[in-house]
């Protein structure tokens, strides 16, 4: 399997660390607000690397955090009358409605900052005793010079990182690039009490702490939105890496930007979506196909249209499964002719390739379009006359394949029936109403989905095609 390292900027073969197994922390999100579509993007990128992982036999710990204290929520709490706490329990039990609604599989642990007080604590005071971090009035700060590789991971230089970042200027500090590990307390914030006084954690010092408490001093991969290279995940290097003395991840992934209609997402474009929104008029499946049509290095745009290309195409496929689980209720128990072996061969075929695509870092584009290439050819090679294990065999490596990308999973036999039935009302409604312009348009639409009408004296029938 091969793996895109932002580190190295080059595939590499995926070695773990211990053998069969895969230790995965990724970025989660800050618990203030519901997450967008951009946020879905990365959670969906990695909860199929996950499954994917899962689906060649690796045994994966995968840790997702939470955010739980940050300015923004305390900005968020303080607008509202309540405390950083309330913020928190409410938007996480948001997020897990929302990603519960996304298919996206539950963490092995979703770890709050706050519940790693004690350890982040001890990470900056070791920080400090190693001389990698100097404290000003309650305040510490990691001393970036102090660590000669930093810039590894964005590929510049500390000049060149200076030059290019926004950066707070604080007099106070040694350098302009050095970074707070520890915030001391300012009136109406929670706080914590520490050997530097009453404060609370940086951003960066909370991944670094709870990634290697729950996986270890150094993991297989760290994971998150490109947005988060610099500076978050190259702050959490330089203070990992200068605590312990060893690699902290040995692979680095990162997703690509999510795009709305070609400009990027925001309130004040107008063109910002949370994920709710769009679940609340599109199936999940429809936005993991459209996410994961492109590879999660390449940047994606997101439109209405595409979204309904994604719907359309989607239909396709559970048009297949429908049909599919059809033949296996009619199909005869024969053994399957030479002609049929053949194409259960075929289907194997089918599947290699699909692993062939996805163990090159994840292509969850080119995966997909073996899926449809697969189904083209059950299409045209299936009917009611097949054996019954040609058809079972078929619809079994749909949601094989199907599995990893959280997608095809649905059983849809009896959906399809109930709607057919509907709309064969509405067009004999339709009928009545001497509307035919719609009538006709409801019976090709049905044989576009190869479902013929029938009128017959004792009412409308329909068969499949």
């Amino acid at each position: 399997m091969k793996v895109f390292n932002s580190l190295t900027r080059q595939k590499e073969e995926f070695i773990p660390i211990t053998p069969n197994e895969v230790k995965m922390y990724v970025c989660g999100p800050t618990v203030y607000n519901f997450f967008h579509i951009g946020n879905a993007r990365t959670f969906l990128v990695f909860d199929t690397i996950r499954r994917y992982f899962e689906y060649r036999g690796y045994k994966v710990t995968f840790i997702q955090n939470f955010t739980d204290i940050d300015d923004k929520m305390i900005k968020r709490a303080n607008e509202e009358g309540t405390t950083v706490k309330e913020i928190a329990q409410r938007y996480i039990a948001e997020y897990y409605k929302d990603a519960d609604a996304l298919n996206i599989k539950r963490a092995t642990v979703n770890p709050r900052a706050t519940e790693f007080m004690d350890e982040i604590i001890k990470f900056v005071k070791d920080l400090v005793d190693k001389g990698y971090a100097y404290e000003v009035n309650g305040d510490v700060y990691f001393e970036t010079k102090k660590f000669k590789e930093y810039g590894k991971l964005s590929h510049q230089n500390l000049e060149e990182l200076e030059a290019g970042a926004r950066i707070d200027v604080d007099e106070r500090k040694k350098d302009p690039m050095d970074f707070a590990l520890w915030k001391a307390q300012k009136e109406g914030e929670p706080a914590w009490e520490s050997p530097f006084g009453l404060g609370r954690p940086g951003w960066h010092i909370e991944c670094s702490t709870m990634a290697s408490s729950l996986l270890g001093e150094t993991i297989d991969i760290h994971g998150g939105g490109v947005d988060l290279t610099f500076p978050h995940h190259e702050n959490e290097i330089a203070q990992s890496e200068a605590r312990n003395g060893k690699t902290f991840a040995r692979y680095w992934m990162h997703s690509a930007f999510l795009n709305v209609n070609n400009q990027k997402m925001s309130k004040s474009l107008n063109n910002f979506f949370t994920a709710r929104e769009i679940l609340q008029k599109y199936d999940s499946e429809v936005l993991r196909l459209f996410m994961l049509s492109a590879h999660y290095r390449n940047p994606i745009n997101f439109s209405i249209e595409l979204l309904e290309q994604s719907k359309a195409a989607l239909d396709r496929l559970y048009n297949t499964i429908g049909n599919l689980e059809h033949i296996i209720e009619v199909s005869n128990e024969r053994e399957p002719s030479e002609e049929e072996k053949e194409f259960l061969n075929k289907l194997l075929e089918y599947k290699n390739r699909y692993i062939e695509v996805m163990d090159d870092d994840f292509n969850t584009a080119d995966g997909i379009s073996v899926i449809f290439d697969m189904v083209r050819d059950i299409n045209s090679s299936i009917n009611e006359n097949s054996a019954k294990k040609v058809a079972e065999s078929s619809l079994n490596l749909i949601r094989e394949l199907g599995e990893p990308l959280g997608i095809l999973q649905k059983s849809v036999r009896g959906n399809i029936e109930d709607e057919i039935q509907r709309l064969i009302e509405e067009r004999q409604a339709a009928r009545k109403a001497k509307n035919y312009a719609l009538a006709d348009k409801i019976r090709d639409e049905l044989k576009d989905r190869g479902i013929v009408l029938e009128d017959t004296p004792s009412g409308v029938r329909w068969k499949r095609i």
